[in-house]
């Protein structure tokens, strides 16, 4: 638990310990950003298969599982079990954050949800994440992001006019949810901490956290009862706002959000002719003729290579993006000077890529120590640190099959 030391920490978060006991990502990826800025995170997992994330995807070497459980501490319990309660309580009782995604009232069956855990530590901020809150109908249901994707609105929205609707190709649903959680355990800590206020839950709805970012869908629906077709990559507001294939079948992207932008893209590809092409002269204007004005813009960048076109458009100022598949992203100067992928050594001392912390912090950045360990590589010293167990009792539990040691097998 945090303490009244006047020393200034290294990272914002230091002095702060978090106990993990969620699986998969929006909840572990909650306690990874804790972590990454000094949070201690103890990463409770099922002591015979560990997170489901260990094994997740088409290859066998936990790739998920070491960016998103980096700089954690892995101390396996079986929460079914007796002792793996008492043990999970302990470690509670001295924590300041619980990250948890079991369905609601799990932890109740077992003996340890808020109630009983408000009661040991009446500071306690319990992050409580599941597919569709605490309440509700959906309640029971289990959660998921593609699911969360589908039912949110997002996918109706997404993907080409005459296509299916649309889910990304990554936890986005969990991801959106988990910056949320974040931010609102931190909310909780200030509120605990500058004025004086108590412990309390959060009910973080994967669901809600998709719908949200669908806000002005919500309110023109709303009003004008407007629902957002899937329009592939053009947008309902500006134009020119599409990808485009180039001459060595690479593809940018370009948006005329601003109508000093929109003229600096017409000037480029139809000189002044297009600029004051009455057709094309306000947003209002282009959005009428978006069909006319994306096949000139499309058969321009056809006669240009992806370097060119850029090229051009950076001369004229006029706001472009390569669509960048991760070996560009590898190779690019922007990406390797802000950080944004790191490499760091594993327990095989592998160096390990993966994404790096983010936002920046001038006085205090973040930082990964380590990427997620092996299954109970800390059990043993964090159990016996910070509960009444000596070595042997952790050594008998894992006999016994409540804990695991340094990713050593049951019996």
């Amino acid at each position: 638990m945090s303490d009244d030391s006047t020393m200034i920490p290294d990272k914002p978060l230091d002095g702060i310990t978090v106990v993990d006991a969620a699986s998969l990502y929006a909840g572990p990826l909650t306690a990874m950003m804790l972590g990454d800025f000094g949070a201690e995170v103890i990463k409770v997992e099922h002591p015979e298969y560990g997170d489901s994330l260990r094994e997740f995807g088409d290859y066998p070497e936990e790739l998920s599982w070491k960016w998103v459980n980096r700089n954690k501490k892995s101390v396996p319990l079986d929460l079914h079990e007796e002792d793996g309660q008492e043990i999970f309580k302990d470690l509670v009782a001295d924590a300041d954050v619980l990250v948890e995604n079991f369905r609601p009232g799990t932890l109740e069956d077992w003996g340890i949800g808020w109630e009983t855990l408000s009661a040991l530590n009446e500071t306690l901020v319990m992050v409580r994440v599941t597919g569709f809150g605490q309440t509700g109908p959906y309640k029971d249901r289990p959660g998921f992001g593609t699911l969360v994707e589908a039912m949110s609105g997002y996918a109706y929205s997404t993907g080409q006019a005459d296509g299916p609707p649309t889910l990304p190709p990554t936890a986005m649903a969990d991801s959106i949810c988990a910056l949320h959680s974040t931010y609102a355990a931190v909310m909780a800590l200030y509120w605990r901490d500058v004025h004086d206020g108590s412990g309390q839950y959060i009910d973080s709805s994967i669901l809600e956290a998709m719908f949200g970012m669908l806000g002005d869908h919500v309110i023109e629906y709303g009003q004008k009862e407007i629902d957002h077709e899937r329009s592939g990559n053009r947008s309902s507001r500006t134009a020119p706002r599409n990808t485009y294939r180039t001459k060595d079948d690479r593809w940018v992207a370009i948006s005329g959000s601003s109508q000093s932008i929109a003229e600096r893209i017409l000037r480029i590809v139809g000189g002044e002719e297009l600029a004051t092409d009455p057709r094309f002269r306000t947003m209002k204007d282009r959005l009428e003729h978006v069909e006319e004005l994306d096949a000139i813009i499309a058969e321009w960048m056809s006669e240009h290579t992806r370097t060119e076109v850029i090229e051009i458009f950076e001369e004229h100022e006029a706001a472009i993006g390569p669509v960048n598949n991760m070996a560009d992203i590898f190779r690019d100067q922007h990406f390797a000077e802000r950080d944004a992928v790191i490499y760091i050594d594993g327990e095989d001392e592998e160096s390990i890529p993966m994404r790096g912390v983010f936002p920046k912090l001038s006085a205090t950045p973040g930082g990964v120590d380590h990427p997620g360990p092996s299954l109970g590589s800390h059990a043993l010293s964090t159990i016996t640190e910070r509960t009444d167990r000596s070595e042997a009792d952790v050594r008998r539990l894992a006999a016994e099959g409540v804990t695991t040691l340094g990713g050593e097998t049951r019996d």
